[in-house]
């Protein structure tokens, strides 16, 4: 008998997964360099694992993440450098985050070439709540702003010099928004590009540390 997948059961699974995975040998990873082929390999046999216990809506491209119900993706990224991309919604992703939450596994591959396998040594799982996925220094700088009683002015200022994706119009908009709303502070990078650019080694740094970033292993 399924049960419904949750949150919870997700982050459980994900840290059984991660502590089998890292004694694991895989003959088709053997030689291996593309980060892309490494992270679909490990996202599948992350979801078959469970599939049979639990019912679930899975994600498409169309729906953009992994788990639409649940309103969380997946992101498989080396730890030499623990990085992905997303898609761009708008520059407002920036401040307020990507709009769902990211479970991160970060992983060093390592070939033997004994046994012609590579082992995928999970080093760390981290779950990053919506509310945390925001550019940390795009945040931060918002939030000194208004810590010295800045105005629209200052935040449309602000916006220009960090290059936000967005013209004069949708800058003064998300000024008047962020007055309104003070944003929490992200614990992402991302960088500007056609797709969003996340970059993870804060994430990493000051998971278990700070709410609503999580350190599952």
């Amino acid at each position: 008998m399924k049960v419904t997948l949750t949150v919870e059961r997700l982050v459980h699974e994900a840290k059984d997964f991660a502590l089998c995975e890292s004694q694991h040998r895989e003959r088709s990873l053997f030689g291996v360099t593309d980060g892309k082929a490494v992270g679909t390999y490990l996202e599948h046999k992350f979801q078959d694992c469970f599939q049979r216990k639990y019912t679930y809506a899975k994600g498409s491209s169309a729906k953009g993440i992994d788990f639409p119900n649940l309103g969380v993706d997946i992101k498989v990224t080396s730890i030499r450098q623990p990085q992905s991309s997303c898609p761009f919604k708008s520059a407002r992703q920036k401040v307020y985050g990507l709009g769902y939450s990211l479970l991160v596994f970060v992983y060093d591959k390592k070939d033997d070439r004994k046994t012609r396998t590579a082992t995928l040594r999970i080093n760390h799982v981290v779950f990053v709540e919506a509310g945390r996925t925001a550019d940390y220094q795009t945040t931060t700088g918002i939030l000194r702003i208004l810590d010295n009683t800045g105005n629209a002015d200052d935040l449309v200022a602000f916006m220009s010099e960090r290059f936000l994706p967005l013209d004069d119009i949708q800058a003064r908009q998300l000024a008047d928004e962020i007055l309104k709303k003070r944003p929490a502070v992200g614990y992402l990078t991302i960088s500007n590009a056609l797709q969003w650019r996340l970059q993870y080694s804060r994430v990493i740094e000051h998971a278990g540390k700070v709410a609503g970033v999580h350190r599952v292993v």
